[in-house]
């Protein structure tokens, strides 16, 4: 048994259905800079199982999105690897690109932008269909893209609208569809409901949980709203300047949190009841580029804790027990 495996996924049946191994992002920087490269994700480990939700969260900078879109190979990793039911993912030739759109998929955050103005709602979701030559006709894709905007709470009658005519909730909705028409097993959800109202946010989430289950969906889920997170999520990686900092399931997360970084970012969110907002840890300071991250401890600069070895030698991420790593040098019990 993968020793990484998570306490909800425990048992022999739970298939591994992606493993990314030391992925590396590095955008190049121009010349007033000296050259310096740009590290968004600067070397990051992790599994995910078939059928689980696993949230990516931090801060705005820290990594999560770029995580996302290196996944998809809509950006190219610098280095590491990307592997897919087994097999490297790689994006050299078009072949390749075709077969990772069909495994995996992308929800993106804004979907006023992601969609085509002069696309109706039945053209964009058709599209995917008509790239891959999908279809023996247009009446077949038609029938195939009606049961789409049905499984995702769309008219019929809305088949011929165009994004400008539709709600944010309708526009997201036709970005779930378009993502579900080729059938993938994983979609990447890169902050879906961020841009939504919070009544619109819960039917966008109960329907992709709906939908989870019908078609047996994995779920990648990039998002700076812990609430969201741990109401949607089954497990959560934390990210700080490009880095896994912590990673266990949503329940050792949010009720016993190791890291110092994910202590504050959970005492960040407000409460409804000011008497019970303790506010234990308080993230000061602003985070370092990642042009020049510093030495040791990526969040050595924003530590309380921090001292001696936290500014040299960067920490590994350690098992403290269930699955529930963490990359700390000052953590003496759990």
């Amino acid at each position: 048994m993968d020793e990484n495996k998570p306490k909800t996924h425990q048992n022999e049946d739970a298939k591994l259905i992606l493993r990314v191994e030391d992925l590396c992002v590095y955008y190049q920087s121009g010349r007033l800079t000296r050259g310096k490269p740009i590290k968004a994700v600067d070397g990051i480990s992790f599994s995910v199982y078939k059928g689980e939700s696993v949230g990516i969260v931090g801060e705005s900078g820290c990594g999560k999105s770029t995580t996302g879109y290196a996944i998809t190979h809509l950006i190219p990793p610098t280095s590491g690897k990307i592997f897919f039911d087994g097999e490297e993912l790689k994006s050299r030739t078009s072949k390749d690109r075709a077969l990772i759109a069909k495994k995996i998929q992308l929800i993106f955050q804004n979907s006023t932008s992601s969609l085509n103005p002069r696309f109706s709602a039945g053209q964009a979701i058709e599209e995917p269909f008509l790239i891959h030559k999908i279809g023996n006709s247009a009446a077949e894709r038609r029938e195939r893209v009606l049961e789409l905007m049905a499984a995702v709470g769309l008219k019929e009658t809305q088949f011929d609208s165009y994004p400008h005519e539709l709600s944010g909730g309708q526009r997201q909705r036709i970005g779930i569809a378009r993502a579900l028409s080729l059938n993938p097993e994983l979609i990447v959800c890169d902050e879906p409901v961020s841009a939504l109202d919070v009544s619109v946010q819960a039917q966008i989430l109960n329907l992709m949980k709906k939908l989870q289950e019908q078609f047996g969906l994995t779920y990648i889920f990039i998002s700076h709203d812990l609430p969201v997170v741990q109401h949607f999520c089954d497990r959560v990686i934390v990210m700080y300047l490009g880095n896994i900092v912590e990673m266990a399931d949503r329940t050792q997360i949010f009720k016993s949190p190791i890291h110092p970084y994910t202590k504050a970012l959970i005492d960040s969110v407000p409460i409804a009841d000011p008497k019970k907002a303790t506010l234990e840890e308080v993230i000061e300071g602003d985070v370092p580029s990642p042009q020049n991250p510093p030495s040791g401890c990526p969040f050595s600069t924003r530590c309380k804790a921090a001292s001696g070895d936290c500014f040299v030698k960067k920490p590994m991420l350690k098992d403290y027990g269930n699955g529930h790593l963490a990359a700390c040098h000052r953590v003496t019990c759990h």
